[in-house]
């Protein structure tokens, strides 16, 4: 496969991906939240709100909104790094009018409530949940509902030391505390029930998503000790593509030289990997630990940024004095 081939191919497999966690967001949101009224953050929850107390169709709403953020945006942030977000977005409030125009509707205009009468909890546990891996689907394949993630991309390239997830809890914050202004959803009391009810869907559904989120990129760390590790460290690098270091050891026991094999990988090629080894080594040690993070070619991006004045730092000569000629060994 030539690298334009491989290109096309990681682009159509990202908007498919993007496009299925869509999907799946639009069935939980109008099947499990929307019946019951429940508030969620980000333009979504806010264009819901809006719908909620005055009728003006979601869709819409969550159109104007994000229109007006990617106008700002797109000058800030480029069309290139917003392409699958406009995607996303159009696509988004395409599927939201489409899923409510063909579901049964309540009395009040809402779509029929699945779980019954009375069972708003159970229903937003689902719909948190199923939310939560639509969003996680999204963003790792590279995908953005935009609405406050683009708010937070803008903040952020201007002002570093503020973290995404600081932009993104304050807006939902205020998306949801919002509800306490609007008289149509009943006194201070009832108003109080549904702020609650956002915010637990809120904890809920970042839970979700950042656990289907870093379980799928969760790595691992093999430390290998066979007599046979020059075959083991050649099918590994031959077969599976991944770099494998040679630590020399010593045993305390038998008082010989060993080589012991580290590789960092991800944890779902765990199988493959010990399957691999048991075939040409049936006896070898294998021990393997979960490690926080890896960052680098095939694994993660250091997502940090550098300041001016560091990197200025880095790139002058140090001065040193006295024999150094060991230190960099």
């Amino acid at each position: 496969m030539t690298i334009q081939h491989k290109i096309i191919w990681n682009e159509t497999k990202d908007y498919f991906f993007i496009t299925l966690g869509l999907l799946m967001y639009t069935i939980a949101f109008t099947i499990f939240l929307m019946p019951y009224e429940i508030v969620t953050g980000g333009v979504t929850g806010l264009s819901a709100i809006i719908y909620y107390a005055t009728g003006f169709h979601l869709e819409n709403t969550y159109l104007i909104i994000n229109g007006l953020l990617l106008i700002v945006a797109l000058k800030i942030l480029g069309f290139k790094f917003l392409m699958k977000t406009i995607y996303a977005i159009f696509m988004l409030a395409f599927m939201l009018k489409f899923a409510q125009d063909i579901l049964p509707k309540q009395d009040n205009g809402l779509p029929f409530k699945l779980m019954g009468e009375g069972q708003e909890f159970i229903s937003m546990i689902i719909g948190c949940v199923v939310t939560g891996i639509a969003l996680a689907t999204v963003f790792s394949n590279n995908g953005s509902t935009g609405g406050t993630d683009i708010i937070a991309a803008s903040v952020n390239k201007y002002r570093s030391n503020i973290s995404l997830g600081s932009v993104l809890f304050t807006a939902d914050f205020c998306i949801i505390g919002s509800c306490m202004f609007f008289p149509q959803f009943g006194d201070y009391i009832e108003r109080a029930h549904k702020v609650t009810f956002g915010f637990c869907v809120m904890a809920m559904e970042n839970y979700v998503l950042d656990y289907t989120m870093n379980r799928s990129r969760q790595s691992v760390q093999f430390m290998i000790f066979s007599r046979k590790w020059q075959e083991i460290a050649n099918a590994i690098g031959t077969q599976t593509k991944h770099g494998v270091t040679i630590l020399d050891g010593h045993g305390w026991y038998t008082g010989k030289e060993v080589k012991v094999l580290c590789i960092l990988a991800r944890k779902n090629e765990s199988i493959s990997m010990f399957r691999l080894i048991k075939m040409i080594d049936p006896n070898a040690f294998v021990s393997q630990s979960a490690v926080i993070g890896v960052y680098g070619e095939g694994f993660d991006e250091m997502k940090v940024n550098i300041k001016n004045e560091d990197s200025i730092r880095h790139q002058q000569p140090a001065q040193t004095t006295g024999d150094t000629s060991d230190t960099g060994r």
